[in-house]
């Protein structure tokens, strides 16, 4: 798969549909991968062209992964991890970072986009000593989830719940707190969720416009909350410092390249008690 529209005659691989854009496709293509259509590079660029930011949020999203993950391996003692809303791999996937600081790390991937499944299998490869794993299913199916995750991940022991760019795609009525609780539920005390999402801070019109001509476009639409909503997500848990932040805030590297303006999304790591 290249950045150009497949040959004629060309069939995606079951269950793709390359007539539409697809979010995890569109993150590729902003992060400078090549695993999208013509159609989610024009979906890309029109979204882009309304909010500029997106470009930056999508490359700050893959560092605060890595300081999320290097938190909880370092600091935090957590050994397992749950990748929901994996996307296609890049640079720095969970399992990399998490097996860079201690090689016993355990990582299950979820996602529902065949595209990601036929990558998953070549390129999600951990290190010997710990295991990497692949589940294709859907986040409103958390039972499926969790037993599948079962298999790899010792549901005893802490885990970390990762939500990373996912819980807009389930509205508040379509019960995006209660899914989202139901999986820290199926986790012992001492596991984490870490969750970030977009939340309209600081641009205002231009950020609604691009997300609405992307939501009327065939793709998954994607729902921006409030900030208040996007922190209820860790009501009943313990808040690691410094609290919900916006993406560039949680725990930045001294990085004189990397401007700690807000941008229009939100973030936050918590304990389970």
């Amino acid at each position: 798969m290249t950045g150009e529209t497949p040959p004629t005659g060309h069939v995606p691989a079951s269950g793709i549909d390359a007539s539409v854009p697809h979010a995890a496709r569109m993150w590729n293509y902003w992060l400078g991968g090549k695993d999208y259509y013509d159609v989610d590079r024009v979906a890309g660029d029109q979204f882009s062209q309304t909010f500029p930011d997106i470009v930056h949020i999508a490359r700050l999203s893959r560092h605060l992964l890595a300081r999320i993950v290097r938190h909880l391996v370092n600091e935090a003692g957590v050994r397992q991890f749950l990748d929901i809303g994996t996307g296609l791999p890049t640079v720095d996937n969970t399992h990399e970072v998490a097996q860079r600081a201690d090689p016993s790390c355990r990582v299950v991937y979820v996602d529902n986009d065949p595209l990601v499944l036929a990558h998953a299998r070549a390129l999600l490869v951990g290190t010997p000593e710990g295991a990497t794993d692949y589940v294709h299913a859907d986040l409103r199916d958390a039972g499926a989830i969790v037993s599948a995750a079962a298999r790899t991940l010792d549901l005893d022991r802490p885990v970390a719940l990762m939500l990373m760019g996912i819980v807009g795609y389930v509205t508040d009525e379509e019960g995006a707190h209660d899914l989202v609780r139901g999986l820290v539920d199926a986790l012992p005390s001492g596991s984490y969720l870490a969750l970030w999402d977009g939340v309209n801070l600081v641009t205002g019109e231009a950020l609604d416009q691009a997300q609405d001509d992307y939501n009327s476009g065939g793709g998954v639409p994607y729902n921006l909350r409030t900030p208040e909503r996007f922190a209820a997500f860790f009501d009943g848990m313990d808040l690691v410092e410094p609290g919900v932040v916006s993406l560039p805030l949680w725990r930045p590297d001294l990085d004189p390249l990397a401007p700690m303006e807000e941008v229009d999304a939100l973030c936050g790591v918590a304990r389970k008690r």
